[in-house]
């Protein structure tokens, strides 16, 4: 379900920009504590009018999405649907795992290739060779035009 989604990914990407520095340079383990950080702490909604103005007419859908995540992953459900600031907070939790994860990845796939780009500069640094990688073939390259 992706209801609101985009939304609850705003509200994590404006988290990082203000923490993520932040929990880089003090929590060694600020990848796994990433999610309950960003999305565990603080509610996401305050007030059951803003809570009950969010949900809209996807209310059941949102208490579905609900049921259906805790009961696979604590085998029972504990979110008092009765609560509007209860379901939004935790349909946001729900979805915030999502975007954290997809984050996630996409930021370890970015610091593989940075490192991989410094491995291959601190080869080109230790290198006897003088000239930089292809120069040989980009110098010596005929043209074929007719």
């Amino acid at each position: 379900m992706d209801y609101k989604k985009e939304e609850i990914k705003q509200h994590f990407e404006d988290y990082l920009e203000e923490n993520l520095e932040y929990h880089k340079e003090n929590d060694s383990h600020w990848k796994e504590d990433l999610h309950h950080n960003a999305f565990n702490r603080d509610y996401y909604i305050i007030g059951t009018y803003k809570a009950k103005q969010w949900l809209g007419d996807r209310v059941f859908d949102v208490i579905e999405h609900i049921r259906e995540y805790e009961e696979l992953h604590f085998g029972e459900v504990s979110t008092d649907f009765s609560d509007p600031e209860n379901v939004v907070n935790m349909y946001a939790y729900i979805i915030g795992e999502e975007v954290v994860w997809e984050w996630l990845e996409n930021y370890e796939e970015e610091e593989e290739e940075e490192e991989d780009e410094e491995e291959e500069e601190e080869e080109d640094k230790t290198s006897l060779n003088p000239f930089p990688k292809g120069f040989l073939k980009d110098t010596f390259t005929t043209s074929t035009e007719s």
